[in-house]
């Protein structure tokens, strides 16, 4: 096993803007690996841990069940309700977008289920955000849309829930 070296504290700011910079270059996997020296220095750094979040999140389309996994536990890391109704909201909207572009039988039932768990969680977030705060709102706006422009997500049947079960438990 190869040790890992640490980064200095100083370094925090300047290793938070690279790992957004591989997001932003669509490299997931480089942003969570940085996202992963700085919380080894600072394991409660939220800018880190909401970065991480979504460079796991990036990676719904090629491992969903352990990426959602990893995603929820980060989830529960973050210091406030409010950010944590927000990000299940983001997480929720990223795997009903991905259930769509697999195109499998049932998947727009699938896609709708977590659309409307994530205007569940935007609808907390709103809640319990400050007044000069409306990022929940455009989230939940966007999915709104997306739901109301897109016929083939709608709510399955009433055997739609024996579908469902196949691992999609609902962090809260």
């Amino acid at each position: 096993m190869i040790e890992l070296r640490k980064l200095s504290p100083k370094s925090i700011p300047m290793a938070l803007e690279k790992a957004q910079r591989y997001r932003m270059l669509n490299d997931p996997d480089e942003a969570e690996s940085i996202c992963l020296d700085i919380l080894a220095i600072e394991p409660g750094n939220q800018t880190a841990l909401i970065t991480m979040l979504l460079a796991v999140t990036d990676k719904f389309a090629h491992d969903l069940t352990s990426s959602f996994q990893k995603a929820k536990e980060i989830v529960k890391k973050l210091s406030d309700q409010y950010c944590q109704a927000y990000y299940n909201g983001i997480m929720f909207e990223r795997r009903a977008k991905v259930h769509l572009k697999q195109g499998r039988p049932g998947a727009g039932q699938m896609a709708h289920d977590w659309f409307s768990r994530a205007l569940e969680a935007y609808g907390q977030a709103i809640d319990r955000c400050h007044t000069d705060n409306e990022d929940a709102i455009l989230r939940w706006n966007s999915c709104a849309r997306f739901l109301n422009d897109h016929a083939e997500v709608k709510p399955g049947g009433p055997d739609a829930g024996e579908m469902l079960l196949d691992s999609f438990d609902t962090p809260h």
